[in-house]
């Protein structure tokens, strides 16, 4: 099993507005923590120039799994409300134990704006 995957992580700014953009990171190191992985993120994203300025300092805060590869889709625009328990990675463990693979997606958000959505899952237009 290789130590390294691609992963996709979808910055979320706006459930409402369904405002996400996908980043492609590659030679991702499955054994590190989730909190490294964030902060890798976090400094990877603030250096995109292809990235719109309020996507590269939103406070982004959780992380949650979209979709693996070879498994099932979500019909969901920005991502799942269901399964918080089992998707939603925790910081002290390690990508891997996390259940992050090769081409796996990831959602990147500020907890409390997913709580709010997730209270009222209504999009505005």
């Amino acid at each position: 099993m290789s130590a390294e995957a691609v992963v996709t992580v979808r910055l979320v700014r706006s459930f409402q507005h369904r405002n996400f953009k996908p980043v492609v990171l590659h030679g991702v190191q499955l054994d590190q923590s989730v909190q490294d992985f964030m902060s890798l993120v976090r400094h990877d994203i603030a250096t995109r120039a292809e990235l719109p300025p309020p996507f590269r300092t939103f406070a982004y805060d959780t992380m949650k799994i979209i979709h693996q590869a070879h498994g099932a889709k979500t019909n969901e625009l920005v991502m799942s409300l269901d399964d918080d328990e089992k998707l939603l990675l925790h910081e002290d463990q390690t990508l891997r134990a996390a259940g992050i693979a090769n081409e796996t997606e990831v959602a990147f958000f500020r907890k409390e704006d997913y709580g709010l959505y997730k209270a009222n899952p209504q999009s505005a237009w």
